[in-house]
């Protein structure tokens, strides 16, 4: 009886490894893990969703925004912090924005490109935003009282305020004697010295979570710091006690895992919906 070809065999002997690894790992394995999921983690196997009146509003694990159709904040409810997923909250498009702390100098449209935001303008932006809905100072360092980054491009004869475009006045009128000047479209300020400049000393009055995005883009929660700036705002539009609001967040309140790791934080959804359920 003749055997096959060497060749033969070891492809044979490949096609069976490839049918068993295929229906272990591609069936029996999915299959295991989705049924020890099921049984002992039901809830979050599941997405962990919330319902309210019988119809799913959302996830406690994954953020989202509360605005309304022109994308202001809902001022009745306590707002996220922002996210770099996607549109918001994307859990398809999970990211960082992948800027730095050096991240400084925007880039102003050109042509068809729209340009981009430094992360430095994007914190300012949004401490401003936050601080005119709250009502307090959303000054902080290095950042302009028009809400971009307070950063110069110095040369010998002259400094430009590169992030506020002409005709805006400049955050400071001279630098070590140098006029400031804004920044004019089109013109390259590659070659001067890049100096941020402080400003503010103070502690901000917005807490750095409501002006930066979780490393996922999908953080449910905020700082009881963050949550506390609300509390004012959302007790005013509902017409109810501050301190029953408080209390509220302290209910909706997680404390550190394992106690010792991360900060005490509040669950947005969970907070909003016992609000509406108040």
């Amino acid at each position: 009886m003749n055997r096959m070809p060497s060749w033969i065999r070891q492809h044979v002997a490949a096609l069976r490894a490839l049918l068993v690894l295929t229906v272990v790992t591609g069936v029996i394995y999915p299959l295991a893990a989705t049924g020890v999921a099921q049984a002992l983690f039901n809830d979050h196997a599941n997405g962990s969703v919330i319902e309210k009146d019988g119809k799913a509003v959302g996830s406690s694990l994954i953020g989202q925004s509360f605005t309304g159709a022109d994308g202001n904040p809902v001022r009745k409810y306590f707002q996220s912090r922002p996210s770099a997923a996607g549109d918001g909250y994307d859990p398809t498009s999970t990211s960082a924005s992948n800027l730095g702390p050096e991240d400084v100098i925007d880039v102003p449209p050109h042509g068809a490109d729209e340009g981009r935001l430094s992360l430095l303008t994007q914190v300012c932006a949004r401490s401003r935003a936050v601080g005119e809905l709250e009502g307090v100072s959303g000054a902080r360092p290095y950042c302009t009282p028009d809400g971009v980054g307070a950063v110069l491009k110095v040369f010998p004869d002259r400094a430009v305020s590169v992030n506020q475009a002409c005709p805006a006045a400049p955050f400071l009128p001279t630098y070590q004697g140098l006029t400031v000047e804004c920044a004019k479209p089109g013109e390259d300020y590659a070659a001067g010295r890049t100096v941020p400049v402080r400003g503010n000393s103070g502690t901000p009055a917005v807490p750095a979570d409501a002006v930066t995005a979780s490393g996922s883009g999908l953080d449910p929660h905020i700082s009881v710091a963050y949550a506390g700036l609300q509390a004012p705002r959302v007790a005013n539009e509902r017409g109810m006690p501050v301190e029953q609001v408080k209390a509220l967040i302290d209910e909706h309140t997680t404390g550190r895992a394992l106690g010792f790791m991360g900060e005490p934080a509040v669950n947005v959804l969970e907070l909003n919906l016992a609000l509406d359920r108040s």
